[in-house]
Parts: structure tokens; sequence; C-alpha cells
């Protein structure tokens, strides 16, 4: 499974951002999705997950306003991040496992097999 994000960049404080990854080298239509930043200094940290059946989840760093979606047939995962702030400056991660997603996505990057190169969010 191979994992490619885009859509990084720099933005002001209160602007909006959106990120996707595209997934290929396996059906992923079954797969837990999700988004994990990683600041300078900090641990990784998940922010979105996605089941296949559409149920997402997310962390209360995010919630409200960023919005995970998945298109199963194209395998494509994108993040909408809106009123950003600049605590959210991060490497955002695209990640996925077979499994369905755990109930919490603070923790959930050790849950995640595969994982994308990262694409860098800078907010100020």
């Amino acid at each position: 499974v191979q994992l490619v994000e885009s859509g990084g960049g720099s933005v002001q404080h209160g602007g909006s951002l959106v990120l996707a990854c595209v997934g290929s080298g396996d059906d992923q239509r079954m797969y837990c999705m999700g988004w994990v930043r990683e600041a300078p200094g900090k641990a990784r940290e998940g922010i979105a997950t996605i089941d296949s059946d559409g149920r997402a989840r997310y962390s209360e760093s995010v919630k409200g306003r960023f919005s995970v979606s998945r298109d199963a047939v194209k395998n494509i995962l994108h993040l909408q991040m809106n009123s950003l702030r600049i605590e959210d400056t991060a490497m955002y991660y695209c990640a996925a496992t077979p499994f369905v997603c755990p109930t919490s996505v603070r923790g959930v990057a050790s849950d995640f097999g595969y994982w994308g190169q990262g694409t860098q969010v800078t907010v100020s």
C-alpha cells in the first residue's frame, strides 16, 4: 500500500486548506483511513479517522473545524481544514490500516501500518 499526500502549504490564521491522499497498491475500500499530525517537539497526534462505512471521528483539537471524507472507488482521502490556528502548524500524514478504526482518535497513530510521506501545513 502506498499513500501520497498533497495540498499542504502556508496559510494565514483563520484560513482554509484541503489535503488529499491518494492510495494505491491494494483495494483500500475496507480500510480505516486517517490523518495524523506531528508538530515540532510534540508526539504524533491522531486528528481524524474514517471507516469504510464513512463514519468519521475527530480529536477534540480539530472537531468542528476539520472534516474528513473519502472516495472509496478512487482510493482518495481528503481533509478539509477550516478556521486554521497557529497551533495547527505541523507535518500532516495520511495513514491506513486494514482493520476497523479504533474508537480513540488521538492515540490512533500506533494502529496504522501504512503511512504517506507527509505534507507540511504552516499557519501564521
